[in-house]
């Protein structure tokens, strides 16, 4: 790590995690490399070596700032409401997810190459801010869904953290997508993602 004040490194890194956000607009994961984002920032290309060992390290700290900001969505939601009828709190988390095309596209990646290819450390990281999306649907839960039991809010869970790894595919269809869809005969009725994260919420918490 390079010498310098905390405010500098973090600034530096906000800046990197800033240029590989913006390519990842326009180009594929893949696509992407360090001289591309090395090439976005206001410094030379190897100094991103004193920040970020690898590609994956800098998808990773992206990932973990997309459910640092769904996470502060969540709980708003938890803390600005003091009830809430199973349909509102499906609604709530939908519209939740609807602003967070980033995550759930991240989400839709190879993420055990990001996470092979990336220090414990930051690893660690990302996980806590994962774990800490996850802690606050159980609070959701447990506050607008009394009745629901310890199981239930662990079933909600296994079923609902899997299910938005498909989301941004299902929901993000490119013309090439829909006319290969045409071509094959298979009469596909495409959802926004408030739609198809809605209906899983639904059924999910049983409303």
């Amino acid at each position: 790590m390079p010498k310098g004040s905390p405010e500098r490194t973090a600034a530096r890194k906000e800046e990197i995690i800033h240029a590989c956000e913006q390519l990842y607009q326009t180009m594929s994961f893949r696509e992407i490399t360090l001289k591309e984002i090395g090439n976005a920032t206001s410094f030379s290309r190897p100094s991103i070596y004193n920040y970020f060992q690898t590609k994956e390290e800098i998808f990773l700290a992206l990932f973990e700032r997309e459910y640092d900001r769904w996470s502060e969505e969540l709980s708003c939601i938890l803390n600005e409401n003091a009830s809430l009828s199973k349909e509102q709190l499906a609604d709530r988390i939908a519209k939740s997810l609807e602003d967070r095309r980033q995550l759930l596209k991240l989400l839709s990646m190879n993420n055990y190459d990001m996470e092979a290819n990336s220090r414990q450390e930051l690893l660690a990281s990302f996980k806590k801010s994962y774990g800490r999306s996850m802690q606050l649907m159980c609070m959701l839960l447990e506050k607008f869904c009394p009745e629901k039991s310890v199981a239930d809010i662990q079933s909600f869970i296994y079923g609902f953290y899997p299910f938005m790894f498909g989301i941004y595919p299902y929901t993000e269809v490119t013309e090439k997508q829909k006319m290969a869809m045409e071509e094959a005969g298979i009469n596909y009725v495409y959802q926004t993602v408030y739609e198809l994260t809605y209906s899983c919420l639904i059924r999910l918490l049983g409303a």
